[in-house]
């Protein structure tokens, strides 16, 4: 797999995430409670996860690899 596959695909993931946060926020206020635990327990983190991946997996990636620096 490509490297512009994988960042298409990780954006694509960022972006679906997003999506039901901005909903969340623009939700109205009676409906907040019934949205609450999944974007707290699922949406947020997912969100956080691919957004460092995109910052800062290279420098995961570079820590993890079996090559020596």
């Amino acid at each position: 797999m490509s490297q512009g596959t994988k960042r298409w695909i990780l954006r694509t993931i960022h972006i679906v995430f997003a999506i039901p946060i901005a909903g969340y926020i623009y939700s109205p206020f009676e409906k907040i409670p019934n949205y609450a635990p999944a974007t707290r327990f699922v949406f947020v983190p997912a969100l956080v996860l691919s957004g460092l991946w995109m910052w800062k997996g290279h420098v995961l990636r570079r820590l993890i690899s079996k090559r020596p620096a």
